[in-house]
């Protein structure tokens, strides 16, 4: 008789930011959509880049290279707007690219050093290397928090 060890998993996308990759639970996106037009809000903060129509549902759009204090660049044909849930808010956040679907291996999760790349590890769930790639797990309650 043989005993079968299975690894946890958690399937995640990743994404592209300036030259770092970054991940965020499937479970947490409903969609993945090409870069459209959105509807400015006035007098809100900076990241708020508006408003988007999407299938009848009115979702704010973050930029998440300003929300994470990243430096600002314009969207080009691989920019993608991430649809995230929770069970209170729907938000679109704005990313250089959207790279890959993978299961990473829970016990890769390593603690977030105090700066990833010049991202605050207030944003970060941890950080995964797999290989040669090196993952930082952002944390979505905490960036529809703040």
């Amino acid at each position: 008789m043989s005993v079968e060890i299975v690894e946890e998993q958690m399937k995640v996308i990743i994404f592209q930011m300036h030259t770092e990759e970054y991940a965020i639970k499937v479970s947490e996106i409903q969609s993945i959509e090409r870069m459209q037009s959105f509807t400015r809000i006035p007098g809100t903060a900076p990241f708020i880049k508006g408003v988007m129509n999407l299938r009848g549902v009115i979702t704010p759009i973050i930029d998440l290279r300003q929300k994470l204090g990243l430096e600002e660049k314009e969207a080009d044909e691989t920019t993608r707007i991430l649809i995230t849930s929770n069970e209170e808010l729907i938000l679109g956040l704005i990313v250089d690219g959207a790279n890959d679907v993978m299961d990473i291996p829970v016990e890769k999760i390593e603690p977030t050093p105090e700066v990833v790349g010049g991202v605050e590890a207030h944003y970060l769930d941890g950080v995964v290397k797999l290989g040669s790639r090196l993952f930082s797990l952002v944390n979505l309650e905490k960036v529809m928090q703040d």
